[in-house]
């Protein structure tokens, strides 16, 4: 496995690993994908949504069956994951620095996303969701905690298009790392215990 004092310091110099070609790389793209706190959206379709209470949506209570359902997505876009990958981020869990968000329907998980905690800093790594828009509301779920808990950084490595519809924004390398400076000087707790935390719309526009 990887370290976890190897993992908390790459996130704190801008640096994250992906499994690719069989072995561990660390990564830190010139042009760096975040979402900015307080411009996130949600499209009036999703918020509806949310408020028809379709989904219940819990944190940190399947993180391991969370990164496996990632791990094991159709999109190619998973397959960087890999075991080391998987038990390296289990072990942050259980250190308290990775945590899940899970989206359950009729008892059943429908999507979730994790990623890493460190400071004022929220890290996200990957989504996946086999009912339509349950990871679209498990992002959600997210920045409401996030901004109710002072975080100052949503990290999301690369604004893909996906992305792009909630506000992601690429910004170069030199802002990122002064952004995350300033986010590493931020104390915040993104959860001690497994809790469930209903889906909301506080936040949302």
């Amino acid at each position: 496995m990887i370290p976890i004092d190897t993992l908390l310091g790459g996130y704190r110099t801008g640096y994250f690993p992906m499994a690719v070609h069989g072995g561990i790389k660390w990564f830190s793209p010139g042009l760096r994908g975040v979402i900015p706190l307080d411009t996130f959206r949600v499209s009036r379709r999703l918020a509806r949504l949310i408020r028809q209470g379709r989904f219940e949506t819990s944190v940190n209570r399947s993180f391991r069956e969370v990164i496996t359902a990632c791990a094991t997505r159709p999109d190619p876009s998973g397959n960087w994951i890999d075991q080391e990958i998987l038990d390296s981020y289990c072990a942050l869990h259980e250190a308290g620095h990775a945590h899940s968000v899970e989206v359950w329907e009729e008892g059943r998980l429908a999507g979730g996303l994790y990623g890493v905690s460190l400071s004022g800093a929220f890290f996200g790594e990957s989504m996946f969701h086999v009912v339509r828009d349950a990871s679209k509301v498990a992002l959600h779920v997210l920045v409401v905690r996030l901004r109710e808990r002072g975080y100052q950084l949503l990290d999301v490595q690369w604004a893909t298009p996906h992305l792009e519809q909630f506000g992601a924004v690429e910004i170069d390398r030199l802002e990122y790392l002064v952004k995350l400076g300033e986010s590493m000087q931020v104390r915040c707790t993104f959860a001690d215990l497994p809790e469930s935390v209903g889906a909301d719309l506080q936040g949302a526009t």
